[in-house]
């Protein structure tokens, strides 16, 4: 066979093992993996003993078109992800404007992406009060799954993101049940989270340290026990976004033992960051669940090792600098989001491979397969004859002080600015085609254009 192009020198990272050898692509899919198969391809590429991976699937992005593009559009947030590593997004409902909670607004959100995203791409449904008549179709419409808070979210602005209550979560899961899909949830009781902010501004505690205490874990882990009792009685599939806690996972794990299918995530934030650093970056580091003590992430880095996550993900929640400042020194007024998917892949490559904490196999699964499993992106998520060639170098010899000259966010900042990150992506291919190029700092090469992009849930 003659193939498209033959990748040599690189450290192959297949499901099982970690192989020294090529991996030859046809037609944008991984034709073979073994040895001497530069001799059946005229263009060679070379991986220069770097680790050859499969691209990160990064299963909670928030893009906020339409209607927010000033925050991130499709254009500006998959080239950051695809910098960084990440060759499939799956996009949640929120923050565009309106969100993608019907049918008609699915159908209008995908061709936007469609025209404009870099990386392939799934959407989310929405669960919100009052759409439970546009649940089936959001299925017929494609949706990966469904989300939903039970926190307190959106605003009064027509078509905004709203969570619901108990009575309006068990009747959509009643409603997502006869899907087949799966009810991703944020989960933090909104009642506590919200009486101990008023409490605190009441009484002008708006530091950091108030923000943390008005959020904590136990918020998480009281939603989680809610609505996993919630799905036992409607038997709907559950997956719950970025856990802050040990102790969230493990009712996840006796939830699972019981027999009900329920799935769960952290966010490369929580294994990275803890409430010492969110006091030492300031707002850019504000997010919903609340950064965690060193002792809470701890507890939530044994469960990652024990391999009781389905995936690590991003979060990417961004916003215009106007609202990540703290003009009044109140916290509570800042926006709680932070832009890291550019940096999915290798911070965390650092904290968990570097550190000895994950093998290199176990990262894959976090990043790459486990997601790709969730969603049913059969094509996607690890270097297997016959699936998609999205393929990511990582070269665990270079390092890099992050700096905002890096990003490709619509908004240029990040929670991880002057961090020095021991490795780097080299190169980003999807589906065999090259996006992007980057040897070392200040070398970099982008692939201008946006042809190949494909929804890949249907």
């Amino acid at each position: 066979m003659k193939y498209d192009s033959v990748i040599i020198n690189g450290k192959i990272v297949t499901p099982n093992k970690v192989f020294e050898g090529e991996l030859a692509i046809k037609n944008g899919k991984v034709a073979a993996i073994g040895k001497k198969l530069s001799t059946e391809t005229e263009q060679v590429i070379d991986a220069e003993g770097q680790f050859v991976l499969p691209g990160m699937v990064d299963a909670h992005v928030h893009i906020n078109e339409p209607g927010r593009s000033d925050w991130e559009d499709y254009h500006t947030g998959s080239q950051a992800l695809a910098a960084g590593g990440t060759t499939s997004m799956v996009v949640m409902p929120l923050n565009a404007l309106p969100a993608r909670t019907t049918a008609n607004e699915f159908n209008r959100h995908r061709a936007i992406a469609e025209g404009k995203s870099y990386i392939d791409f799934a959407l989310y449904g929405g669960l919100v009060p009052g759409n439970l008549d546009e649940i089936s179709k959001l299925a017929a419409a494609g949706a990966a799954g469904y989300k939903a808070f039970m926190a307190t979210t959106g605003t009064d602005i027509p078509g905004d993101f709203k969570n619901v209550d108990d009575y309006e979560l068990y009747r959509g899961m009643q409603a997502i049940q006869k899907t087949g899909l799966r009810l991703s949830l944020h989960a933090e009781n909104p009642v506590l989270t919200d009486r101990f902010a008023e409490e605190k501004i009441a009484n002008h505690q708006t530091k950091i340290q108030d923000y943390i205490d008005s959020r904590p874990p136990m918020v998480e882990v009281e939603a989680v026990l809610r609505a996993l009792y919630f799905a036992k009685m409607t038997g709907c599939k559950l997956h719950f976004v970025h856990l802050s806690t040990g102790e969230a996972v493990e009712k996840v794990q006796e939830a699972q033992a019981q027999g009900q299918d329920v799935t769960c995530e952290t966010c490369v934030h929580y294994l990275t960051l803890d409430t010492d650093d969110f006091q030492n970056i300031g707002p850019l580091a504000k997010c919903s669940p609340a950064l965690r003590t060193k002792d809470v992430q701890a507890q939530l880095w044994k469960k990652v090792q024990e391999g009781a996550l389905n995936a690590v993900t991003s979060d990417h929640s961004p916003a215009p600098a106007s609202m990540k400042a703290n003009p009044n020194d109140n916290i509570f007024e800042v926006w709680g989001g932070i832009s890291g998917a550019q940096n999915n892949v290798d911070l965390f490559y650092d904290v968990a491979v570097k550190s000895k904490r994950l093998t290199i196999l176990q990262f894959v699964q976090l990043i790459a397969s486990g997601p790709a499993d969730l969603f049913g992106l059969k094509s996607k998520g690890s270097l297997e004859v016959g699936k998609d060639a999205d393929i990511i170098f990582l070269d665990p010899t270079q390092s890099y002080i992050l700096s905002n000259d890096d990003l490709y966010y619509k908004n240029k900042f990040s929670a991880y600015e002057g961090f020095e990150i021991h490795d780097r992506i080299t190169r980003t291919i999807l589906r065999g085609k090259f996006l992007l190029n980057q040897k070392v700092k200040g070398e970099a090469a982008y692939a201008d254009d946006t042809d190949t992009t494909q929804t890949i849930h249907n």
